[in-house]
C-alpha cells in the first residue's frame, strides 16, 4: 500500500507506532505508548511514553499542544488508562484538554482499563474511534498483552543455524553461523528485550557479553542458568560496572562460587528448583515484559517443554556444516513421532543480507 491510498488515520496512528519505538526496552512493565494531537490536519504535538512512573504518551502530546488541542484529535495506539496509576489517568487529561475525538489503535487489554477508558471518554462526550492499525498496534506490544494474560513475560528463543540445522561444528565452534548485517539484527533484538538467557555451557563456550553492542542505550539484563555453577572465573558476563548479570542456580550450588560471583557485583539467586519456569517467574515478579533466550540446544529444549516460550526467531545461514554430532538448535524434547512435532503458527520469512529470519509462535493447545 502507498503512502497515497493510506488514510490519515493510519498515517497518524503509524507515527504513533514510530514514536511509541523510541522507548524499545524501556518501559516495562508498562506498554508502547506513542501519541499525536492533529488540528486542522497539522501536527501540533507528540509524545510517547518514555518508562515506568514517567507520564504517558497522551500527556506529553497533550503539553506539546497546548491551547491548539482543543478540539483536536487524539491519535493514541493503545487505549488511554482511565485509573489512578503511578500517574494520573490520560482519560481526564484529555477531557479537560477539550478534545473532539480520539483515535485508539486497539483495547487495552489490562483488566483496569479494557475498554473503560473508551467509555469515560465517550460519556464526556468525546468520539472515539478504535481499531485503526489495530494488527500493528497489538504486534508492537505483543510482550505486554502476554504479560497481562498469561502473568509471564513473553518468552522468545533465538537461534542462528546453517541451512542443515547446525548451529556449530561438530568441535563446537560456533563464530559465526551468520553474518554481521543478521548479527546487527540481533543486537536489536537485545535491546528491545528485558533479559536474555543462556546456560553455563554458553558461557564455557561462547564467553558472550550478551549486549546491545551500541546500538540503542538499553541492555538486557543478563541472565546465567547453572546447577552447579560450574562457571569460568573469568567471563565477559562478570562485567557489570554497566550491565548488570543475574545467575540463577541451585540452593545446594557451591557456596564460595556464590561469593566469588557476588564480589564481582553478579546477582546470585538460589531456588529450589532451577528451571526455566522459575526463572520466568522470578523475572515477571521483577516486572519484565519480554525475555530473549539464546541458550543451547538442552536449555532451549526444556524452556520449550516447561512452556517458557512462545516466539521462535530462526537465523538460518546458507551454509552447510554436516556431520552427525554437530549440534542443532534443539535438544531432546522426547518425541518419536512426526505427528508429536511442535507446530509453528504465523509464520513470516524475510532476508537479512545473506541469511534469512523464519520467525513464528509456538501452537498453544
Amino acid at each position: 500500500m502507498t503512502m497515497e491510498q493510506l488514510t490519515i488515520d493510519q498515517i497518524m496512528m503509524q507515527r504513533c507506532l514510530a514514536l511509541a519505538q523510541q522507548a524499545l526496552g524501556q518501559t516495562a512493565p508498562n506498554p508502547l505508548v506513542g501519541a499525536v494531537v492533529v488540528q486542522a490536519g497539522q501536527v501540533v504535538g507528540e509524545g510517547f511514553h518514555p518508562a515506568a512512573g514517567q507520564p504517558h504518551a497522551e500527556v506529553f502530546a497533550l503539553r506539546a499542544a497546548g491551547d491548539r488541542a482543543q478540539n483536536a484529535t487524539v491519535y493514541v495506539n493503545l487505549e488511554p488508562c482511565n485509573h489512578q496509576g503511578r500517574t494520573p489517568p490520560c482519560t481526564e487529561a484529555l477531557i479537560q484538554a477539550n478534545v473532539a475525538k480520539v483515535v485508539v489503535g486497539m483495547v487495552d487489554p489490562n483488566p483496569l482499563v479494557a475498554g473503560g477508558g473508551i467509555a469515560r471518554l465517550r460519556q464526556a462526550g468525546i468520539e472515539v474511534q478504535v481499531g485503526v492499525e489495530e494488527a500493528a498496534c497489538q504486534n508492537l506490544n505483543e510482550a505486554f498483552v502476554h504479560r497481562i494474560r498469561h502473568q509471564r513475560p513473553l518468552g522468545i528463543f533465538k537461534y542462528a543455524m546453517t541451512l542443515d540445522g547446525k548451529i556449530a561444528a561438530t568441535g563446537g565452534h560456533s563464530a559465526w553461523v551468520t553474518s554481521p548485517v543478521a548479527r546487527q539484527q540481533v543486537h536489536q533484538l537485545r535491546a528491545a528485550c528485558d533479559a536474555v538467557v543462556v546456560g553455563g555451557n554458553t558461557v564455557r563456550t561462547d564467553n558472550p557479553l550478551l549486549t546491545s553492542h551500541g546500538v540503542n542505550d538499553h541492555n538486557p539484563l543478563r541472565v546465567v542458568m547453572s546447577r552447579t555453577l560450574d562457571l569460568p572465573d573469568n567471563a565477559k558476563l562478570w562485567q557489570t560496572a554497566e550491565v548488570p548479570t543475574v545467575v540463577f542456580t541451585q540452593v545446594n550450588a557451591p557456596s564460595q562460587k556464590q561469593r566469588s560471583l557476588q564480589a564481582e557485583g553478579v546477582e546470585v539467586v538460589p531456588l529450589q528448583t532451577l528451571t526455566p519456569a522459575a526463572v520466568m517467574t522470578n523475572l515477571y515478579d521483577r516486572g519484565f515484559l519480554s525475555v530473549l533466550w539464546e541458550c543451547g540446544g538442552t536449555l532451549g529444549a526444556a524452556a520449550i517443554a516447561d512452556g517458557s516460550i512462545q516466539k521462535v526467531l530462526a537465523f538460518i545461514a546458507p551454509k552447510l556444516i554436516g556431520g552427525p554430532q554437530a549440534p542443532g538448535p534443539v535438544g531432546e524434547l522426547g518425541l518419536v513421532r512426526m505427528d508429536q512435532a511442535i507446530a509453528l503458527e504465523r509464520m513470516t520469512i524475510e532476508a537479512i543480507g545473506p541469511d534469512f529470519l523464519l520467525s513464528g509462535y509456538i501452537t498453544v493447545g
